[in-house]
């Protein structure tokens, strides 16, 4: 008797993503093939930064809105491993007493967006790994998953437009270089300028 193993809610997103190369998925399409996982968002987040799968989103181009995906190709890049212990996440779990780090509810508390779950913990980087943040216990932080996913209305508010440019006027050359590149790749712009 052959049984066969069902498919993770990974393994299901990665598979309508190849069978929808290039066409515009929205996140309910997706939490729907995933078979209706809870962090689908965080299994997204995991191909393209674990597994170097070019899963754009709003945050890569204009043309896309907030809860909208695209994969452009199969082709993946180099991708970063997890590299955090089980002792470090207990470790740094107990540093911060159990508790998220950014809208202060700790483990167990019942979810403030409501439902029946209560709050789950997981460990989240201070500095990005894409940043080139890294593993340490210094750069990590105990975080709620909704806080992980964006959710919450606690997270600091987007900056304004003059305090925006005004960080950009303030930083380094290299620094403002690179944020006009990434525009200019963003918003698909040419310079007449090498950078």
């Amino acid at each position: 008797m052959s049984s066969k193993k069902a498919l993770g809610s990974k393994e299901l997103i990665l598979k309508y993503f190849l069978t929808n190369i290039g066409k515009v998925l929205e996140s309910k399409q997706i939490q729907r093939a995933s078979g209706g996982a809870v962090e689908w968002a965080r299994r997204v987040r995991e191909l393209r930064d674990e597994e170097g799968y070019q899963i754009l989103s709003h945050k890569d181009r204009s043309d896309l809105k907030p809860g909208q995906y695209l994969l452009e190709t199969t082709n993946r890049v180099l991708a970063f491993k997890r590299g955090i212990s089980k002792e470090t996440r207990a470790w740094v779990l107990e540093r911060n007493g159990y508790t998220c780090q950014m809208c202060g509810v700790a483990t167990g508390d019942p979810d403030p967006l409501g439902g029946p779950r209560t709050v789950r913990l997981t460990i989240g980087h201070i500095k990005d790994k894409s940043k080139g943040g890294d593993d340490t216990p210094q750069n990590l932080r105990a975080i709620c998953t909704n806080c992980n996913e964006g959710l919450q209305n606690t997270a600091l508010p987007k900056p304004d437009q003059v305090y925006l440019l005004s960080q950009i006027r303030r930083a380094t050359i290299n620094d403002q270089k690179t944020v006009l590149k990434w525009l200019l790749e963003k918003f698909n712009l040419e310079t007449t300028k090498k950078l």
